[in-house]
């Protein structure tokens, strides 16, 4: 094996083994968006959630139509209303964002896993929409991100 790739190999080992910390809401408000409360009618509730504990030293940056909703970390979750219609989410990956087109329902919770997948240099990532039965089992298994 060539030195070129025996060091990208140790330096993608490197990237998927540490532990990433993003910041934290607080406990009252993650427990209070585990008990799963209905959206207002005029709006849909948006949950998304990393469950994967694939690549913990990598932090990736989701967005919803656009807007930065913040940086994911193993067993993390953010929770955001939103109207009711299309939506386009995405999430870095190692050479363009990865999207999901969402169509969000009127009171009601949406649940997308954002998944590691392992890279040529690099992890990326990738969403996929869940049941409501998936999606609330994961969230309650991991901690809100703000």
């Amino acid at each position: 094996m060539s030195k070129k790739m025996m060091g990208a190999a140790a330096l993608g080992i490197a990237l998927l083994s540490g532990c990433a910390s993003v910041p934290m809401e607080s406990s009252e408000k993650d427990q209070a968006l585990k008990a799963f409360p209905t959206p207002p009618q005029d709006q849909a509730g948006l949950y998304i959630f990393r469950d994967s504990s694939l690549g913990p030293a990598l932090k990736k940056t989701v967005t919803v139509d656009g807007e930065v909703i913040g940086e994911t970390a193993i067993n993390t979750y953010f929770y955001r209303t939103v109207t009711p219609g299309q939506h386009v989410l995405a999430t870095e990956s190692e050479f363009s964002d990865n999207t999901l087109t969402l169509n969000a329902e009127a009171g009601k919770n949406h649940y997308v896993r954002q998944y590691i997948k392992l890279g040529v240099f690099v992890g990326g990532a990738n969403l996929e929409q869940v049941s409501e039965t998936e999606g609330r089992k994961a969230v309650l298994e991991t901690e809100l991100a703000r």
